[in-house]
């Protein structure tokens, strides 16, 4: 998938006039894309528009104009963007209670090494990307992780929705803090199919 570029970034008041439009558009797509993975966890899987979205709502929000910030904002999250047979995602612990999320957070250390893509035949582990250093004594709240997919779960997911559904394609986390398993919709498949298609 092709990183953002930055011909492709409006400035905020251009940014403005079409904000609605497409900000509703893309939370339409990321219903598609999101998963619970147990109790405490979701998962959006990211594209190319979840990006841009993020990009445009920073530069809003922050009132980035200068064009070396605008830059960075663009490196920083083109990270999130999949590449060639990848898949992105965030995932996010979410633990209302203060004191609960802060105890969670310090037992589940190293927790991104414990996500797993699964397929009928297979097991992909996330990598992390290097965005939040995880200190020895907590995790973060927030992962950004991508799976490198073989040649054969890919090829299976550009194709039918048989072929996607015979992967059985599942979410895992195994920490001994947090053990959780998502199955991925025929909806998401869908959309997942679509971005390596792209």
């Amino acid at each position: 998938m092709k990183p953002i570029d930055r011909s492709e970034v409006l400035g905020i008041a251009d940014y403005e006039t079409i904000r609605e439009r497409f900000r509703g558009r893309v939370i339409a797509e990321k219903k598609l894309r999101r998963l619970r993975l147990g109790p405490n966890a979701s998962v959006l899987f990211e594209n190319r528009d979840s990006v841009l979205l993020q990009i445009q709502e920073m530069l809003r929000t922050e009132r980035i104009t200068r064009s070396g910030a605008v830059q960075h904002e663009i490196d920083t999250y083109n990270e999130h963007v999949p590449g060639d047979d990848e898949l992105s995602c965030t995932l996010m612990i979410e633990i209302e209670d203060h004191a609960a999320r802060e105890a969670f957070l310090r037992a589940a250390v190293g927790f991104e090494h414990h996500v797993w893509l699964a397929a009928r035949t297979a097991r992909i582990q996330a990598q992390g990307l290097s965005r939040n250093s995880e200190s020895s004594e907590r995790t973060t709240a927030v992962h950004y992780l991508k799976f490198r997919l073989s040649p054969e779960i890919a090829g299976a997911l550009r194709g039918t929705p048989a072929t996607q559904a015979a992967l059985q394609l599942a979410l895992e986390a195994d920490h001994p803090a947090y053990s959780a398993r998502a199955p991925l919709a025929p909806e998401t498949l869908a959309s997942l199919g679509e971005d390596l298609r792209d």
